[in-house]
């Protein structure tokens, strides 16, 4: 197992410590529903360290970005992000990603720490352009800082003007005395004006003391795995493994948004896509919430009102902002549309629940 830069102080202010994507993280430390709030009301601080970055850089980095990426990087300018997806060539998903154009011939990729060496073979396996592909994951931190009073906290730490980074676009900044620090303002909480940051590990601790020593007065706390795992449930966004994967295609995930069939993006197995969403696909990733008493988890089966299987949950969980029971899953066309009623096999009982609108949480 590999540690983040941050181990010493995750320690040191009682995070529980689990193995998780290959590295020693925080699940929690107060406790995932504590946490949970803490971001909803204040401001809680998550080490993503774990996850990878690569950068593409050279005349042909546009080239390599464009063909790997669903989405059109050709919309991007300098400053934007684009959220997007690895499509493989058996019409599934390699990977989730944030895409940060730099310039026209420097991008960052932002990549799921499970994936790191799988996401870095594929990108280098079908980098036939001669593009330049450095993986930094090993030496670069990242600190997400979330929740409606994160904006505040990290103005203390910067005279850039943080309300002028809008969602989705970064700025390379000086941030707590850190030179070319990256200021993102994205995040895994669906919560606005909070940003994820990125520099070298060297200024960790330096970092880390700034950030939580600005945010006193806010009441600003760690966060852990479990909390983030609830907070991104809350707003519908996909997790890596569970509701995507190496054989559920975009389109069946409801990321067709992110999935651009326009002139000049000849994405990698793009064909497939593009006949799926012309032709239907058998089934859709939907949002639905328990009407019975009951909480869906991973894999539980999802059934009609005569107990045939039509779907499959990929995640579940008691919202704490809520106050009930919601999940994801695979629904067969038909069964999917919003308000249709459904039922989630749980302990051999069939119990209601009902297919709604993402976001769960506004």
């Amino acid at each position: 197992m590999k540690n983040t830069a941050f181990i010493k102080m995750h320690e040191a202010m009682g995070g529980r410590i689990v193995p998780f994507a290959g590295f020693n993280m925080p699940v929690q430390f107060e406790g995932v529903n504590a946490e949970h709030e803490t971001v909803r009301k204040a401001v809680g601080v998550f080490d993503v360290s774990h996850m990878g970055e690569v950068w593409i850089k050279g005349p042909n980095a546009f080239a390599l970005v464009q063909k790997l990426t669903s989405n059109d990087v050709a919309k991007l300018i300098d400053g934007k992000i684009q959220y997007s997806c690895f499509p493989n060539y058996q019409g599934g998903i390699v990977d989730d990603l944030l895409v940060y154009r730099f310039n026209a011939e420097k991008y960052l990729l932002v990549i799921n720490a499970s994936n790191i060496d799988k996401d870095w073979k594929w990108i280098n396996d079908n980098n036939t352009v001669g593009a330049e592909t450095i993986n930094a994951s090993d030496e670069t931190s990242q600190l997400a800082v979330q929740g409606p009073n994160a904006l505040e906290t990290l103005q203390k730490l910067t005279s850039e003007d943080l309300s002028a980074i809008s969602y989705y676009t970064f700025k390379e900044i000086e941030f707590a005395g850190v030179p070319g620090t990256i200021m993102s303002a994205t995040g895994y909480t669906g919560e606005k004006n909070s940003f994820e940051i990125y520099f070298p590990n060297e200024y960790a601790e330096k970092m880390w003391n700034a950030v939580f020593e600005a945010g006193k007065e806010f009441g600003i706390k760690p966060i852990g795995l479990g909390a983030r795992d609830t907070l991104r449930l809350e707003m519908g966004f996909c997790l890596y493994g569970n509701d995507i994967n190496d054989t559920t295609s975009p389109i069946e995930a409801g990321l067709g948004w992110i999935t651009k069939f326009v002139e000049g993006n000849d994405f990698i197995n793009r064909p497939y896509h593009e006949k799926l969403k012309k032709e239907g696909a058998s089934k859709h990733l939907r949002g639905f919430e328990m009407i019975d008493k009951g909480i869906p988890r991973q894999h539980y089966e999802i059934c009609d009102g005569q107990g045939n299987v039509i779907g499959e949950v990929t995640s579940g969980t008691m919202s704490p902002s809520l106050k009930k029971a919601i999940g994801m899953g695979y629904i067969k066309t038909g069964f999917h549309n919003i308000d249709s009623e459904i039922f989630i096999k749980i302990r051999e009982k069939l119990l209601r629940a009902k297919v709604v609108k993402l976001p769960f949480y506004q």
